[in-house]
């Protein structure tokens, strides 16, 4: 049955029993991976399932992405582990709600619309860093606690079930939709570990997920001046990393349902979340891809799927540990695994040969940076830096000047290309100032002044022509550009009509 309600928003439309489903199933993918995270932060396996519980509910009520899902993950572990191995738990809940107080601010300043500078080759890095990431996570299920690799009957039972998990994700959508393949793939290789009473490692065995309500916890932390140096730096990563995973998330989310999202509200909601995942003793988190994607894949499109993920997450702590604990391992890595495939991009691999190389290798070196590195921030921040080098790099090459001598003996410089920083040697190079004529004319009306580097070899480039006894008049210049040159009245030639309106970028306009 359809229906067009939702939760604050009334427009989109409802499946109930895909988005019920495909909730029921996130949460069991949720468990694994928030007790995984936790372990990886030194931190308790409750403390990562209450954080999958708060920052699942409060992000679909409040998010800007309907169908994400966000929870413990393991890009935020990787940055509190540290401080909470040396300070201890109380500082990472007080971290966590301070992060989300930056993520707030980030928000409401709308510095949300800054994800749109990250250039498609980084969104293919990052994407196919994080697949490789989820696919050598299982990996560690298929070894001994003492790190060794499994083998013999154990080995092979296994990977019986994990590839009959993926057989079923893989082949029930051919047959049929009605139910998530993933749900109905767990729910199969249960039963039959359970009624042939197959010995493999199960949910329990990772650790206890038993538990009550997240309890309300004013991070006990002395309230001064020391503490918040300590903590400050680590929020302020887990913020940025956050925001970036998130937002990222959403543009994939957006590329694969259609759609729009919100990313200021988005901002906004991770950290209203984070804010309440630390006075709920919850590690924090984001937005994860990995079972955002599940969600999707599953049909559901709607925050209704995220709000019963959430719920029946905690529902599971409180009233199914028992039963939840006996799930095989088996068919939850089989999940994550198809996951792990669902998430790469393979359609980068068939462009290599029609992409630049430049976007070649940022997209590999983003992979490697996110895959090795296990720092999603790090490498998106790489990758977006490179990416405007190579950008001004090229941009530096465009500019070029058609040069001209009318009737009256007056030299014309028509300029193509912006002038900025990167281009102001070349520019300086297109003027023969010993050889020209008495009056010159450099016309900028296909060009773009863009910095204050730009306007200060403008002033130079007449400086020199003024040294030699020449008049150079300067054409088509934005009303901006003629406040910023030092001898404007002398050397401009203003047209109302023709002139460009722009903003150059300067402290003094700022």
């Amino acid at each position: 049955m359809k229906k067009y309600f939702n939760l604050f928003d009334f427009s989109q439309r409802v499946d109930y029993k895909t988005e019920v489903l495909s909730g029921l199933t996130v949460a069991l993918a949720l468990i694994p991976e928030a007790v995984a995270f936790a372990f990886m932060a030194d931190l308790s396996p409750l403390t990562g399932l209450y954080a999958a519980f708060v920052m699942g509910l409060v992000t679909a009520i409040f998010g800007g992405r309907p169908g994400m899902i966000s929870g413990a993950t393991g890009a935020i572990a990787v940055v509190i582990v540290t401080l909470s191995k040396t300070e201890g738990v109380e500082y990472v809940f007080a971290a966590v709600v301070l992060s989300g107080i930056i993520q707030i601010i980030a928000g409401t300043l709308k510095l949300g619309k800054l994800i749109r500078l990250v250039p498609h080759p980084v969104i293919f890095g990052f994407v196919n860093g994080l697949a490789i990431i989820i696919f050598m996570s299982q990996l560690d299920q298929f070894k001994t606690q003492e790190g060794a690799w499994l083998s013999g009957m154990t080995l092979y039972v296994l990977l019986g079930l994990v590839f009959f998990t993926m057989l079923i994700i893989w082949g029930l959508p051919k047959l049929t939709k009605a139910v998530p393949a993933s749900l109905v793939a767990i729910l199969v290789v249960f039963g039959i570990v359970a009624l042939l009473k197959i010995d493999t490692k199960t949910v329990g065995d990772v650790a206890s997920i038993k538990g009550g309500f997240p309890p309300f916890h004013i991070p006990n932390v002395p309230f001064a001046f020391e503490t918040l140096q300590i903590i400050f730096p680590y929020a302020l990563i887990m913020a940025g990393v956050g925001l970036i995973e998130s937002l990222l998330t959403l543009n994939i989310i957006d590329e694969i349902t259609e759609t729009r999202g919100r990313s200021n509200k988005e901002a906004v909601a991770q950290g209203i979340a984070n804010v309440t995942s630390g006075f709920f003793s919850g590690m924090g988190g984001c937005a994860m891809i990995g079972q955002s994607l599940i969600n999707i894949s599953s049909g559901a499109r709607a925050r209704l799927s995220g709000i019963v993920a959430a719920v029946m997450l905690l529902v599971f702590i409180v009233f199914g540990s028992g039963l939840i604990e006996q799930v095989p391992m088996a068919a939850l890595n089989g999940l994550m695994i198809m996951v792990a495939i669902g998430t790469f991009e393979w359609a980068s691999i068939k462009t290599i040969n029609k992409m630049p190389k430049k976007d070649i290798f940022l997209m590999f070196l983003v992979t490697i940076v996110t895959a090795v590195l296990h720092n999603l921030a790090l490498a998106v921040l790489i990758g977006v830096i490179l990416a405007a080098l190579f950008f001004a790099w090229d941009n530096a090459k465009r500019i070029r000047a058609r040069k001209r001598i009318d009737e009256n003996g007056v030299k014309h410089y028509e300029i193509f290309g912006p002038l900025f920083f990167g281009s102001v040697s070349a520019f300086n190079e297109k003027f023969d100032v010993l050889n020209d004529p008495d009056e010159v004319i450099i016309d900028f009306a296909d060009s773009r002044v863009v910095d204050m580097s730009a306007i200060e070899a403008l002033n130079k480039i007449t400086e020199r022509y003024s040294k030699v006894g020449k008049k150079v008049h300067l054409r088509h210049l934005s009303p901006d550009c003629r406040r910023l040159l030092a001898k404007a009245d002398e050397i401009l030639e203003i047209n109302i009509l023709e002139d460009p309106s722009y903003k150059v970028i300067s402290d003094d306009l700022a």
